[in-house]
């Protein structure tokens, strides 16, 4: 019959209409899934990648054959690099357990204060007082500024490149289980690896978090003073106007002083 013929048409475009929809729903949903997962990747590898090159390794010797004259680094900024020197191995806890002590950080932004912690964190002050009084810091740049996500400035090496180190590695100590950072916390930077630490540390400008899944990073000190020469530097942004690179205002370690509180 006509009519039932019509019927059975109607039915099969009205089922292939829904089919459609159903089809096209369905390919909506695995592309929201898909984007979901793509900034799922990219956001952890964002933070994988801030997080690698603030934690570097330490063990690149790479950086043997740099020049001591400025050079452009990745972001297109000047800033002093020089051949570090390599230690056979970290000084002795002894050198700083049992006590505080004071650094001033003098730089070409302006003077820092720090107290160390040698009683929380005797490894990591024993390396940094070895090295400020031999003058490993002397003239080196502060090579890295994060201002998203996490905010610190990073310094202690040499080479400028992220990847320098005094030849020697030690392991973490004295960092907080909750991952929070405040501002004016004095950290050390490493690898992978949680016992990469060698000379890298960085300073945070602002309250910052970071992950414990792998041991944190060592506080070994506080800013006492000049806080706001950091958050100066912070303020002017990178060189290349990224969250993550050189910062546009140079900041040179010219030498570091530290004694016994």
């Amino acid at each position: 019959m006509p009519i039932e013929r019509d019927r059975e048409r109607a039915k099969r475009r009205y089922a292939k209409r829904q089919k459609n929809l159903a089809e096209r729903a369905a390919r909506k949903r695995r592309n929201q899934q898909v984007i979901g997962a793509v900034l799922a990747v990219v956001l952890v590898a964002g933070g994988v990648v801030l997080l690698t090159q603030l934690l570097p390794d330490d063990s690149s010797s790479s950086a043997a054959g740099a020049t001591s004259s400025p050079t452009a680094n990745a972001s297109g900024s000047t800033a002093p690099t020089k051949t570090p020197k390599s230690y056979p191995s970290a000084p002795a806890k002894s050198l700083a357990e049992n006590a505080t002590w004071n650094a001033t950080v003098k730089t070409s932004a302006g003077d820092i204060t720090m107290e160390l912690y040698g009683d929380k964190a005797p490894q990591t002050v024993a390396s940094f007082i070895f090295l400020s009084k031999d003058g490993f810091y002397d003239d080196t740049s502060c090579h890295r500024l994060t201002t998203s996500g996490i905010y610190v400035l990073q310094c202690g090496d040499p080479t400028g490149t992220g990847s320098g180190g005094p030849g020697y590695q030690y392991g973490i100590e004295n960092a907080p289980k909750d991952g929070k950072y405040p501002a004016g916390t004095l950290a050390m930077a490493r690898g992978d690896d949680p016992n990469t630490n060698g000379s890298q540390f960085f300073m945070v400008y602002k309250d910052t978090d970071l992950p414990t899944t792998t041991g944190g990073y060592s506080i070994f000190g506080k800013v006492t003073n000049g806080l706001d020469v950091l958050q100066t530097v912070a303020a002017a942004g990178t060189a290349d106007g990224s969250a993550d690179g050189a910062p546009k205002t140079p900041v040179t370690i010219e030498s570091i002083t530290v004694e016994k509180k």
